[in-house]
């Protein structure tokens, strides 16, 4: 090889290290607030019978190890981060076998069960919203600790922080039979009783630093498996319950809104709409556009009603291949549909940010 060529190759290494740190360091952390759709385990360590760190949960994660994530394999966030040219996932915050030097480049502090409404966390006794910032809170200071206050700020400022919240307000709280909430509130005041809280969440963290934040909006909630179980306004049971359809597009524009209003309003705020509503949507009607062969119904059990601990290892029914389901339990969607939309996503609304 001549010197030339050498020089070249050298100076091409150079280049390439150069852009991939340029890349991952506009993101350096991932940083997760919500529920059982971005939980990579946190609800492990609380006492609530909604938990999923046992088998098959995880069944197609890193060694097979259920984690106490609601899939088969793994979430948005991790492949998120994995598409900054982070880690391939997120750690919760509560899981003691990471420290702070794992949280440098990503954590999460989601609750599997909880809303942006204190009373739904309340229902399942997961840890409410408010809880979640606490615990940020602490992590900001241990952070400061372990990479030096101007360190630790940088990170603050440059993470993206992934907020996806919002289903169990209405589906386990506003909707459930016994909830005061659906006589103190209409439905539109409901969800503007949300927005607000949403809004107000958005501002706390951005107080806190926060500058980089994706609101995922809601699914069409209508066509899970249990909802789809339990829908007898089409006749059947088994088609998609369009009112709760109808009320996360509603809601999803509303959130829309929300997004400008605080754009406008918060001075260096960047917050973007992950909005997978659409394409959740299109493989649930037309699997087989996405390689499924099963929306109806779900991988684990008889994919009705299971989900934690009605889908365990004793379930006989479980599907041998999650990838041709669209669902994992009768509410979670498998490994397969989260890099579909968190593809999607990269692709779409985080390459801004890239």
């Amino acid at each position: 090889m001549s010197y030339t060529t050498t020089f070249i190759t050298i100076v091409l290494s150079q280049f390439l290290l150069q852009v991939a740190t340029t890349l991952a360091s506009k993101v350096p952390a991932i940083i997760v607030f919500g529920d059982s759709s971005v939980d990579s385990g946190n609800n492990n360590q609380i006492a609530t019978v909604l938990k999923s760190n046992f088998e098959p949960y995880g069944r197609d994660f890193y060694n097979r190890k259920p984690t106490g994530r609601f899939c088969n394999g793994r979430i948005p966030p991790d492949f998120i981060s994995e598409g900054f040219g982070l880690r391939p996932f997120v750690p919760a915050y509560l899981d003691g076998e990471y420290s702070i030097a794992d949280f440098a480049q990503g954590v999460c502090f989601a609750s599997a069960g909880t809303g942006y409404d204190n009373a739904t966390s309340d229902v399942l006794r997961v840890i409410p919203l408010w809880k979640e910032l606490e615990y940020f809170k602490e992590y900001q200071m241990k952070l400061r600790a372990y990479a030096g206050r101007k360190k630790a700020n940088y990170i603050i400022r440059e993470a993206l922080y992934l907020v996806s919240i919002g289903t169990n307000d209405f589906l386990e709280n506003y909707y459930s039979i016994q909830s005061p909430r659906s006589s103190q509130y209409t439905e539109e005041q409901f969800q503007d009783f949300i927005l607000r809280l949403a809004q107000n969440f958005v501002t706390q963290i951005y107080h806190m630093g926060a500058r980089k934040i994706s609101l995922t909006g809601l699914p069409p909630m209508g066509c899970l498996p249990l909802e789809r179980t339990t829908n007898y306004v089409s006749g059947n049971g088994d088609g998609c319950n369009e009112k709760y359809n109808n009320v996360a597009k509603h809601f999803n524009v509303m959130l829309v809104n929300l997004i400008q209003r605080l754009n406008n309003e918060l001075p260096g705020i960047r917050v973007v709409f992950s909005d997978a509503y659409d394409l959740l949507l299109q493989m649930i009607t037309k699997p087989s556009s996405f390689g499924f062969q099963v929306a109806s119904v779900a991988c684990c059990g008889t994919g009705l009603f299971e989900m934690g601990y009605l889908c365990d290892k004793l379930s006989p029914l479980t599907c041998t291949d999650a990838s041709k389901f669209v669902f994992w339990d009768a509410f979670h969607v498998t490994d397969k549909t989260n890099q579909i939309i968190s593809d999607f996503l990269m692709k779409y609304v985080f390459a801004q940010f890239l």
